[in-house]
């Protein structure tokens, strides 16, 4: 059913992805057509005005006037389509729809045309207009804003629907989130409320063995402390959805408390061992009961990565600039591969046959969005092990 769960959502986004591909190149396509059509119409206003301009090379009287009247009807009607008209020798002879700044000399206005003609003939070839006395002259043009614009329209339409998409997708994965949460905080304080009665149950049976002198009193020390447990346990659950409260604390003893707790309960083929190089004076706001269990459950993995033999080695120290505690929890297991060290911390990831895949899930949320802090994988070997690395923030 997990699987299912986060299958769809990953095909949702493919779905989401592809859609939009799939627009933007239609939008692209159509956008090329539109401007092939475009320029070809701005061909053809230029083309005829050089056939024009030739014509009237070789008329006189009222046929002239007559040509003349149209030729400047065509250029009027251009508005757009940025052209210089040049000599064979690319010396510009008049000029329309190029803006030229104001304060250039004669000169200066001459070089400028003279570098435009340059940029239009990398792009389109000049037309010729060929003259009955032998004189050449040759009409140099460019795209119109309105083609140069319209070909970033495609760009425009995939940009808006990005944002649209990614905005959908913010609004559907918080309410997704805000919708999980409260499920988790619902299971977890029903889970609290249903070990509420077999607690009190227990707590009624080691008072009854206590009142047995025969009855092992060490059995009893045991039990109590899983009493305990269960009630931490419980207390924890019933505050997930709730904002902790943090204070300043050593790190050492929540930490030594968690490795003793587990060292007792895991296979005796599993060495613990725990080097604390912090300061005693320093402290980090956290919630001990959380933070005992963020410890817990990634021993609890490290065992089960290695099988129940092997070692786990927990080292606490400073960063070079004393304003941050780094815990790292290394294993001796089987290690990580490459391409699932970024899926660990997802919500039901797991490796193991059974399991919902929500124990480093929680860490994760425990460590960043209770604490501040930060935990990442710091190196996984295949074969050799992993160390997880959490980073805490200390009060100054």
């Amino acid at each position: 059913m997990k699987a299912r769960i986060y299958s769809n959502r990953t095909t949702l986004k493919v779905l989401v992805v592809v859609t939009g591909l799939v627009i933007g190149v239609i939008s692209i396509i159509y956008t090329e057509l539109l401007v092939g059509e475009l320029r070809q119409r701005e061909y053809d206003q230029i083309d005829f005005f050089a056939k024009v301009q030739a014509k009237m090379a070789t008329m006189s009287g009222q046929d002239n006037a007559d040509v003349t009247f149209l030729l400047m009807e065509v250029i009027k009607g251009n508005d757009l389509i940025p052209v210089i008209l040049a000599d064979e020798h690319q010396n510009p002879i008049s000029s329309k729809n190029i803006e030229i700044p104001k304060r250039f000399s004669q000169e200066e206005q001459l070089a400028f045309l003279r570098k435009q003609i340059i940029e239009m003939e990398k792009n389109y070839k000049p037309i010729k207009i060929d003259f009955s006395n032998g004189e050449e002259q040759y009409i140099y043009y460019a795209d119109s804003h309105l083609v140069k614009n319209l070909r970033y329209a495609p760009l425009v339409q995939i940009s808006l629907f990005g944002i649209l998409a990614i905005a959908a997708y913010l609004v559907f994965s918080t309410s997704r989130r805000a919708e999980q949460n409260q499920v988790w905080a619902g299971l977890a304080k029903e889970t609290a409320h249903q070990l509420g009665t077999p607690i009190s149950s227990l707590v009624a049976w080691i008072e009854y063995f206590k009142t047995d002198d025969d009855f092992d009193h060490s059995i009893i020390e045991e039990l109590e402390k899983d009493v305990h447990r269960l009630e931490m346990i419980t207390a924890r659950f019933s505050n997930i959805g709730s904002e902790p409260v943090l204070k300043p604390k050593n790190l050492e003893p929540s930490v030594r408390g968690a490795v003793d707790y587990m060292s007792k309960r895991i296979s005796n083929k599993v060495k613990m061992s725990v080097e604390y190089d912090i300061d005693s004076q320093v402290q980090i706001n956290i919630s001990r009961p959380l933070f005992e269990w963020v410890i817990e459950n990634l021993c609890r993995n490290a065992v089960d990565a290695m099988n129940g033999v092997g070692s786990i080695d927990i080292k606490m120290s400073l960063t070079q600039h004393k304003n941050t505690a780094v815990i790292d929890v290394k294993d001796s297991g089987k290690g990580i591969p490459k391409n699932k060290i970024k899926k660990v911390f997802s919500p039901g990831f797991t490796t193991k046959k059974r399991g919902w895949g929500l124990g480093l899930t929680l860490v994760k949320r425990i460590v960043e969005e209770y604490h501040g802090g930060k935990i990442f994988i710091l190196e996984s070997i295949p074969g050799e092990g992993t160390t997880f690395r959490i980073m805490m923030p200390i009060v100054v």
